[in-house]
């Protein structure tokens, strides 16, 4: 293992200078004390002073993941537009939307390649070329979820969703009416190839040192990257000319395939991710109305298993996820914490939300200060629950 020693030395400083490619506000708009003195907002703790604003915000923020996550598998489940669920839209796919089942599976897999690029080119390749070209501040603070150290969690869930997709399960087993099963059955060794392409991008990605933002240049983080670019590459140079190749006689298979995957991968994903959501917020509530250690562990346990059905649907940003701006809604990163600290101070939470029409900077204004890893940086510091003071 080759260790970060700048980095491990960095965290141990109390005070880390905001990176310049967070989204944040100007010096004029840094948040201030009552005495005019600048706030710390990225190493800003609970306390006595600031409990109320802090479980206020938490609230809002834990109420708007649950909203979202409630609308995301309603529209897959009930109703989408004009009455129809997304999932029927897509399992017709005989619309203006898909004309195919094949237009499926394509989206299928392209969402596949999508995450596999975006885990080793963003998730650990962009933090990796900052700190290599000598952006340490920002390559620490381009590390999604290291507030909570669930990095590699988060990174090895999102190879998880390309598994679950191209099984058509979500337990790791083969269904039947699978992209694996057909792929098996026709050409063993691109079949054997994808297996081994996903568990050695899955396996490279949990061989990287924890935490990650300790060890963003390694050789480990090297050879995930390197791992998920082989998977990317496969999926899209040989999964994809494999089935657009394939003749009619296979379009019954590719019908079942797409049924399968809506019934069986997707809709179960985010009928437990609105479940854990609504458990999160239970938790955040109850911390609110009980503050102590032991709730704050039990918001932050519910935070966790929330964030795990979050990152194992990831293959399948497509739909109303990406429509009605849900991802960016549950998702947004980095984070802008000066703004998220104003808005602690301010107690003013209107700000979180948006509605259509409203002008890009209002709605990227409003993702940037919720979500999943607002509601972390509120629960978590240094990989552990926040603690009462």
């Amino acid at each position: 293992m080759k260790s970060n020693i700048f980095i491990k030395s960095l965290l141990s400083l109390a005070v880390i200078a905001a990176p310049a490619v967070m989204t944040s506000c100007g010096d004029s708009d840094s948040p201030k004390s009552d005495d005019e003195t600048p706030v710390d907002s990225k190493n800003l703790d609970y306390s006595a002073d600031n409990a109320k604003g802090w479980h206020n915000y938490s609230v809002n923020v834990a109420g708007l993941l649950t909203k979202d996550s409630e609308s995301l598998y309603d529209s897959w489940a009930v109703s989408y537009d004009g009455g129809r669920s997304y999932r029927d839209i897509f399992c017709d796919h005989n619309n203006s939307n898909y004309k195919s089942a094949l237009e499926c599976i394509e989206e299928i897999l392209d969402g596949c390649a999508d995450i596999a690029n975006e885990v080793g080119e963003q998730k650990i390749g962009d933090p990796y070329q900052k700190y290599k070209s000598g952006r340490t501040e920002e390559a620490l603070y381009a590390v999604e979820s290291w507030y909570s150290w669930h990095s590699r969690d988060d990174y090895s869930n999102n190879i998880l969703s390309i598994r679950n997709s191209y099984n058509g399960s979500t337990d790791g087993k083969t269904a039947q009416a699978s992209m694996a099963t057909l792929v098996s059955g026709l050409d063993v060794d691109l079949h054997k190839a994808t297996v081994d392409a996903i568990e050695n991008a899955y396996n490279a990605i949990l061989n990287i040192p924890q935490p990650f933002r300790n060890n963003i240049v390694s050789k480990e983080a090297e050879d995930a990257m390197a791992a998920c670019e082989t998977l990317e590459q496969l999926i899209d140079r040989r999964l994809k000319p494999f089935f657009s190749n394939l003749d009619a006689g296979h379009d019954g298979d590719l019908h079942d395939i797409v049924v399968n995957y809506a019934d069986n991968v997707v809709l179960p994903t985010y009928r437990l991710l609105k479940e854990r959501n609504s458990a999160l917020e239970q938790a955040v509530k109850t911390l609110a109305s009980t503050p102590s250690d032991a709730n704050f562990r039990k918001a932050a346990d519910a935070w966790l298993a929330a964030r795990e059905l979050w990152e194992k649907s990831e293959a399948f940003l497509f739909g109303p996820v990406d429509a009605l701006g849900l991802d960016p809604n549950m998702d947004s990163w980095p984070l802008d914490q000066d703004a998220i600290v104003n808005h602690l101070k301010s107690g003013n939470f209107d700000d979180l939300t948006w509605s259509d029409g409203d002008d890009d900077d209002k709605v990227e204004a409003a993702q940037n200060v919720r979500g999943f890893h607002t509601l972390e940086f509120l629960l978590f510091k240094d990989g552990k629950a926040r603690t009462v003071k």
